[in-house]
């Protein structure tokens, strides 16, 4: 006990800590800085989380009451020179949905300049594209491509329209000639070999054209059913549904996939070749459709652990959308807190609330959600050599929190800063945040600055950049941010050159 109380002791008198406003700055006779940035406690706009515009973009103008389009070419509204919408948070993900019609509308011609717009629109909104192309919706207007119908001479027919729950009702076998459509969701006879072969043949296309496109955020894996939403999967033959699948799966590699919570045989597949995510499409059902069934409670919390998709989050991404808009959520008398806080427990990263406007009275609880939904970086406590000498490494730790919930699933470099007057310098580290899940991640590394860069005193920042460009790219949970988007850590001076030798010195021997 005595010997430990001596050890310290001397800890004590050798490590003397100075505390300050703003950062909290510790000098200690070792030469090491520590940090401590104070919290942001405000909502924040970063990359592929958030809320999203659909079929709309950053500016443009919401849908009136609770109505929305989807599935057909964007009208594209004027630039009115701002990027916030009113009444709608500010988002960086625009979700377009269009129907297969529009984009092969003559067989093996594709409409790639309609989504080549989209992206570029997109950009220019400071956005990235989230896609689906859906095989079909449910009337003539969102039907399969014409030239399918010729070429397959398969007729446009009705569905029962018995109002049976569609886990009762069974399509006849396509192997008869008068198949039913499976109660509206199958437009088309999916096992009709035509089916899968041309779908896939244009989704092949799209990952040949698009696949790691930096304008495109994700694109939602569509087979079947009206809108895309997958109603009948579970009805495909295992055949059939491994040809749709692949198309998908065998195209993508860059680009992030999703699934939808259809069946678990289904999912099994997708996962099992592929870090795919998931969507749903029915966030906020309680009691919409069945005053005894809906999807908050009925359908996801069961069909997301059926599905094998409760840890899909840790790798890929989870993007839901309202069933109907937020306004009929509020007009319902639904539990919103409720329903935002099972979203939060899902992992969600973002949010297509259809470019309907937020309520009124519900932003108090979009506020709370924007502060979870995703990923949250805050730096709490980085350390750091005061001076950097001849061997001209920076030796740091860093200890951040997630405040959020989920990772970010793209690479978005830590970066070290270096800067004065007369120049600056950036170094970027090797940290993958894509691996930082919520809670505590620690990051410590020891990296050299550049060999020209001029001795003398320098400000030390830090920010997760670009990695094409190595600017700023992601705003922290912290104090602090410049104009540029760095964080300033604080001051570091740069000796990289060896102090010349005192007159009269000896002079090192000289080799015989």
């Amino acid at each position: 006990m005595r010997r430990l109380r001596l050890v310290c002791l001397l800890f004590c008198a050798g490590y003397f800590c100075l505390e300050s406003s703003g950062p909290v700055l510790a000098q200690m006779p070792t030469d090491i800085v520590t940090v401590k940035p104070k919290a942001f406690d405000g909502t924040l706009v970063n990359p592929d989380i958030g809320f999203t515009t659909f079929q709309r973009f950053n500016g443009d103008t919401l849908n009136a009451g609770t109505k929305w389009t989807e599935g057909f070419p964007i009208n594209y509204q004027p630039y009115k020179g701002t990027l916030q919408t009113k009444n709608f948070p500010m988002t960086t993900i625009a979700y377009f949905r269009i129907y297969w019609r529009f984009i092969e509308p003559e067989r093996g011609v594709y409409n790639w300049a309609m989504l080549d717009k989209a992206l570029q629109t997109a950009h220019a909104r400071h956005q990235t594209l989230m896609l689906r192309i859906a095989p079909y919706g449910t009337g003539p207007e969102s039907d399969v491509p014409d030239w399918y119908r010729k070429v397959t001479g398969e007729a446009l027919r009705k569905a029962p329209g018995d109002g049976r729950h569609s886990s009762w009702y069974r399509p006849l076998p396509s192997s008869q000639p008068d198949w039913a459509p499976y109660e509206a969701q199958w437009m088309v006879d999916p096992m009709n070999p035509a089916y899968a072969h041309f779908f896939g043949e244009m989704i092949r296309a799209l990952g040949a054209r698009y696949d790691g496109d930096p304008d495109l955020n994700v694109v939602d894996i569509s087979i079947v059913g009206p809108w895309g939403e997958g109603a009948g999967t579970p009805m495909l033959t295992t055949q059939v549904m491994h040809r749709l699948m692949d198309s998908y799966l065998d195209s993508f590699h860059k680009t992030p996939l999703v699934v939808q919570p259809t069946d678990p045989k289904t999912d099994e597949y997708a996962m099992s070749k592929a870090n795919v995510g998931w969507r749903a499409d029915c966030l906020g059902d309680m009691g919409g459709f069945n005053k005894n069934w809906n999807h908050m409670t009925d359908y996801y919390p069961e069909a997301v652990i059926e599905d094998g998709l409760q840890d899909a989050w840790k790798k890929a991404p989870v993007t839901m959308e309202a069933c109907w808009v937020m306004q009929t959520w509020e007009d319902r008398g639904w539990d919103v807190h409720y329903i935002i806080d099972q979203a939060i427990k899902w992992h969600v990263s973002s949010f297509n609330a259809k470019s309907s406007a937020v309520p009124k009275d519900l932003w108090p609880e979009v506020n709370r959600w924007l502060q979870h939904m995703g990923y949250r970086f805050a730096l709490r406590r980085f350390t750091y050599p005061a001076v950097i000498g001849p061997d001209r490494k920076i030796a740091f730790t860093s200890w951040w929190e997630n405040d959020g919930d989920a990772p970010c699933y793209r690479r978005f470099p830590l970066a070290l800063r270096l800067s004065n007057k007369q120049t600056s310098a950036v170094i970027v580290t090797g940290a993958d945040i894509r691996t930082w899940m919520p809670g505590d991640n620690l990051y410590n590394n020891s990296v050299f600055i550049p060999a020209n860069l001029p001795d003398g005193d320098y400000q030390l920042s830090v920010a997760l950049v670009d990695p094409a460009t190595r600017k700023p790219a992601i705003k922290l949970a912290i104090q602090g941010m410049d104009a540029d988007g760095w964080y300033a850590l604080g001051n570091v001076s740069v000796k990289q050159t060896l102090a010349a030798a005192a007159p009269g010195a000896n002079p090192a021997p000289s080799h015989p």
